[in-house]
């Protein structure tokens, strides 16, 4: 039994270690992102399956976004988490930056501040996202539901992986 336990926890070191090791080689290769996002079907609501921690996100659960077309072809950006108890709202307007794939988005919550919103992994019925910024230091992996397979989950983690992020560093989201 402590054997199996041994061979278990060195397996799972060495998954570790070799995931870090893949987002290493990865890290000065230029972000790639999906080769086109059609917006009407992008729009809608994104729940927050897990992302890298970040402060303007400290505290936050049941975290979602929801996307929106603004008359003047921008995107209006929503987000909403739960915080201290309460409801905590975030609007902002994303502007696509590649209008050859729609895959990078420059998303302004506070002006003068825009960040990097590139979309790298995309289900081909838009029922998740991996979007993630090319300095690498921000990551969100998406759903359309609160909750993701973990084939699906773990398929996107080895993505980020490969596309040079310290899948380390992500944490799970609460949905309940």
């Amino acid at each position: 039994m402590k054997m199996k336990k041994e061979i278990i926890a060195t397996s799972a070191l060495l998954g570790v270690a070799g995931i870090a090791a893949l987002a290493l080689q990865a890290q000065d290769k230029p972000l790639q992102t999906v080769q086109y996002v059609e917006l009407d079907k992008y729009l809608g609501r994104w729940y927050e399956i897990a992302a890298f921690p970040q402060s303007f996100e400290r505290g936050c659960s049941h975290t979602y976004a929801e996307y929106s077309l603004n008359h003047d072809g921008s995107i209006h950006v929503k987000n909403t988490c739960i915080k201290d108890g309460k409801v905590k709202v975030a609007n902002g307007k994303a502007t696509v930056t590649d209008k050859k794939t729609n895959a990078k988005l420059a998303v302004q919550f506070f002006w003068p501040f825009k960040g990097k919103y590139w979309i790298i992994g995309l289900g081909h019925d838009y029922s998740y996202a991996l979007v993630g910024h090319p300095n690498r230091k921000y990551l969100w992996i998406l759903g359309r539901k609160p909750h993701m397979d973990s084939q699906t989950y773990n398929h996107l983690v080895a993505l980020a992986a490969a596309k040079g992020f310290d899948v380390r560093n992500l944490i799970r989201t609460e949905q309940d």
